[in-house]
């Protein structure tokens, strides 16, 4: 039987008629992957002096204090994304084609240490928690793919997109356990557009004459997000959200109609 399975896949490699990019030739191709952060922040840091906690906690009236937020990146708040896409493809020839490619990136929402206020008359740092809200990204980019190797056997390639990014919005809540204090639901991130773009490596492997399976990975690119300072920016933190950028490294498998 595995000697069968083999035969079948290595004959199935050699034809020349298998799925392969050609000039005038239309692809569609569904993909899903993963989403990796490598950098970026989700806020950065801050040390800003409170002069009265009262506004937060009435029973704290006349207590001051010092936020010390320290940077949080995407790794840390959300870790790795899953990633849905499709794509259309018009092949230039058969080494390289054009392609329009729609994807959305999502991760649930993510709860972390972001600091601590240090209270001067307890001389003590209280734990300050962010709770953010789950992160959506939409996607839509134009790209050029090149080919290596004979039509009709698995072939590598390298491409790169270029294009934007809509971010839904982030809301976070931010809460000091130890002084009842909650800040609930403070807009972070305003739904908003950013470049994007990327490049990738990977193989393309035929099965039949219409139909082929790639394997991808590289490297992704966002622009800082549009911060929305309006109920942070009363305690001093209103630098913190200007920021938002990420770059990633996707991997994506993909299914592929030629016709």
């Amino acid at each position: 039987m595995n000697k069968l399975l083999l035969c079948t896949a290595l004959c199935a490699l050699a034809s020349p008629a298998l799925a392969a990019p050609e000039s005038g030739r239309f692809s569609m191709s569904v993909l899903g992957g993963t989403d990796t952060p490598l950098s970026g922040d989700v806020h950065r840091g801050a040390t800003v002096d409170v002069p009265d906690l009262g506004p937060l906690n009435p029973a704290l009236a006349g207590v001051d204090a010092q936020l010390r937020i320290q940077s949080r990146g995407h790794d840390q708040i959300y870790g790795t994304a899953m990633s849905l896409g499709l794509e259309v493809g018009y092949g230039l020839s058969e080494r390289s084609e054009v392609f329009l490619q729609a994807r959305q990136n999502s991760a649930d929402d993510g709860r972390v240490r972001v600091g601590a206020a240090y209270v001067p008359a307890l001389d003590t740092e209280l734990d300050v928690f962010g709770h953010f809200s789950g992160y959506d990204a939409y996607t839509f980019e134009f790209g050029y793919r090149h080919f290596f190797g004979e039509s009709g056997w698995a072939r590598p390639f390298v491409a790169a997109r270029l294009g934007a990014t809509e971010t839904d919005e982030i809301k976070a809540t931010f809460e000091i356990p130890a002084a009842n204090i909650l800040i609930p639901d403070a807009p972070f991130f305003e739904k908003a557009w950013a470049v994007s773009g990327g490049v990738e490596a990977g193989v393309q492997i035929p099965f039949t004459e219409t139909f082929s399976m790639t394997l991808t990975g590289g490297v992704n690119y966002i622009g800082d997000l549009s911060d929305d300072d309006s109920a942070i920016a009363g305690l001093g933190l209103a630098a913190i959200n200007d920021t938002g950028g990420r770059v990633s490294m996707p991997v994506s498998i993909t299914g592929r109609w030629d016709f």
